[in-house]
């Protein structure tokens, strides 16, 4: 099928939520295109060996430009690229980020982007299968399965012990209302097994006969008329190379991934653009870069 209500580009956490809540009305039609493969390689399921998943076919294996502060050293900057994107390669810790960082946003863009307004987002999303004896700062009904390390490393306590040893206070949860301090990090797993976006939200809505989830589909930018994207241009997708989207292009793609493809299709600051040799006569200026 080449015409969608919407197309997202990129399954990873984003991608995953967005794709499973878009599908829930059955009366619309939506496409989840991901470049990567299935997350069928064992590497990703057992939580001791995502390392093994770095400068494979499930990493986009991305490297920084020369920082100046680290002598002029390039880092090695892995991204999944896989269903789940990230979160079937990562080390599976579930950290929320710290209260300032969120209350900052909020600074700029409203009480909505809070940390206490996020709060119930992150609780609307996780299912804590720890202890519950005291009470949980986390929810309990979500798709993401959280819980505490099965075996910590004996190295666990030792860091622990060295950061109290500079003052910093041990918490009792690192996810608590206040997040300075150490704690152990608890992850997203089940029985032992890495529990990813895709797992949580992507899996249970690929039964929906409406939604359609495309492996191994490159977009190269995005179709455009006017300044409204009608859908995007791909490099491998079956049938028509234009996919089209009768209502909206979601770009999910990542904060590498989504900058570039509105490169791609002449968005952005014109004369990044023409260096670019990217240039659209009519480019569009996005709020923000």
């Amino acid at each position: 099928m080449s015409e969608y209500d919407y197309i997202v580009v990129g399954a990873g956490p984003a991608g995953c939520v967005l794709a499973a809540r878009l599908s829930e009305d059955p009366t619309v039609r939506v496409a989840l295109l991901e470049s990567g493969g299935r997350d069928r390689r064992p590497e990703i399921r057992i939580l001791a060996a995502f390392p093994k998943l770095f400068r494979t076919a499930y990493d986009w294996d991305f490297s920084t430009v020369a920082q100046p502060a680290l002598g002029g050293r390039e880092l090695y900057w892995p991204r999944g690229h896989t269903l789940g994107g990230c979160s079937s390669i990562n080390a599976m810790m579930w950290v929320r980020g710290h209260r300032d960082d969120y209350d900052a946003w909020a600074g700029t863009a409203g009480e909505d982007w809070s940390y206490d307004a996020l709060a119930r987002c992150f609780r609307r999303a996780e299912r804590w299968t720890g202890d519950t004896a005291d009470g949980t700062v986390y929810g309990t009904e979500g798709p993401l399965l959280i819980s505490p390390p099965r075996d910590p490393n004996p190295l666990t306590d030792a860091f622990l012990d060295a950061c109290q040893d500079e003052d910093l206070p041990l918490l009792a949860e690192l996810n608590g209302p206040d997040h300075s301090g150490c704690a152990i990090t608890p992850l997203s797993q089940r029985g032992g097994r890495r529990w990813s976006a895709a797992d949580g939200y992507l899996k249970p809505a690929g039964r929906r006969p409406n939604l359609d989830v495309l492996t191994g589909v490159r977009v190269r930018a995005l179709a455009l008329e006017g300044d409204r994207a009608v859908g995007v241009i791909t490099e491998n997708a079956p049938g028509a190379p234009v996919i089209t989207a009768r209502r909206e292009v979601v770009l999910s793609a990542g904060a590498v991934g989504s900058p570039y493809l509105l490169i791609r299709s002449g968005i952005g600051d014109p004369d990044r653009l023409k260096a670019a040799e990217l240039i659209r006569e009519d480019a569009l200026q996005p709020a923000a870069r």
